[in-house]
């Protein structure tokens, strides 16, 4: 990167500078939305293993990782593409089979644990999830945990209020804070020195970027900083967080960006049948990850036609008439 460029990297160089093999990964988004898909095939295309992933609830990204085979280790609430997977397929078949190990939390316990993450404090406090197997079902074991330092000792911990009571509560449960080596985001927008707009619902994005060591933007258009100054009120992510940023139009394909284009429901439902066999699966790799040089080679493989179809309507920020079947 030079000076006039700012952060501004190639996405091949940033996979390669800051995701390793063995690494911790956090990806944003939320079911199929916001993906940073073009970043997730191009860690799949660098032949990437043995992540321990961290994610909220997350779509497309999550189960082509997995069935990529480059994770490992996975924390996670929930994983699914919508109607197309309620439940991911690759990511259900890895754990049905063991070939992944994964510990589950729910939602807003992830949420929690990023912002304990961005926060710099160790755990967060809260009564959620008291008296739930979440509590008691751990998908780590201590032996893993001794020998991993990255991992904290327990899952969760069940303490007494150290405030004799006060809220009403006799016990709070204590949930760890995430902190991955990198993060990696899709955003509408940002400038080349990281500042981030995302426009509608940000998820945990924000928190996991915080949390982490390194960040990666993947964003749809780089605008200028002044811009972005004109209605700071608007911005999530200031600069000082990020590490790179790579203009990818289209860059969460097939998941949706907002006032962008919608997820592709014809690419999502192909794609559940294709994984549902795991010949078919290696199949679709081949011809669409693996057999592309980047992500403007698969959106050459899906076409224009496809991709007018999802294009949002500007007034609602949707596509419009998109037959989601």
């Amino acid at each position: 990167m030079d000076k006039d460029s700012g952060k501004i990297m190639a996405l091949d160089e940033a996979i390669r500078t800051y995701v390793k093999d063995g690494c911790h990964i956090s990806i944003g988004g939320f079911t199929v939305n916001r993906n940073p898909m073009a970043a997730v095939y191009e860690i799949m295309r660098q032949g990437i293993k043995n992540l321990h992933c961290y994610a909220h609830s997350n779509g497309t990204g999550l189960d082509e990782l997995v069935g990529g085979g480059c994770i490992s280790k996975l924390e996670i609430a929930y994983g699914g593409n919508g109607k197309a997977a309620p439940t991911c397929i690759r990511f259900r078949s890895a754990i049905q089979k063991g070939r992944i190990q994964c510990e589950d939390y729910s939602n807003y316990h992830m949420s929690l644990r990023f912002h304990a993450g961005a926060m710099g404090v160790p755990f967060i406090a809260t009564r959620s999830g008291m008296g739930t197997d979440i509590v008691e079902k751990w998908g780590f074991s201590r032996q893993m945990r001794e020998s991993d330092p990255l991992l904290p000792d327990k899952k969760l911990e069940v303490m007494d209020n150290p405030f004799k009571g006060w809220g009403g509560a006799s016990k709070v449960l204590l949930v760890p804070a995430i902190n991955p080596d990198v993060t990696i985001i899709h955003v509408q927008k940002a400038d080349k020195f990281g500042t981030c707009r995302m426009e509608g619902l940000s998820f945990c994005d924000t928190d996991q970027a915080k949390a982490a060591k390194n960040v990666i933007v993947t964003c749809e258009e780089i605008v200028d900083t002044e811009a972005l100054r004109t209605t700071p009120e608007s911005n999530q992510l200031p600069f000082i967080h990020v590490s790179a940023v790579v203009p990818v139009p289209y860059g969460a394909y097939p998941s949706a960006c907002y006032r962008y284009y919608d997820y592709d429901p014809q690419y999502l439902s192909q794609h559940s049948k294709f994984a549902k066999d795991d010949g078919l699966y290696q199949a679709y790799l081949d011809k669409f990850v693996y057999g592309v040089k980047n992500h403007d080679g698969l959106l050459n493989l899906i076409g224009k036609e496809q991709l007018s179809r999802i294009a949002a309507d500007k007034r609602t920020g949707y596509a419009a008439n998109l037959d989601r079947r």
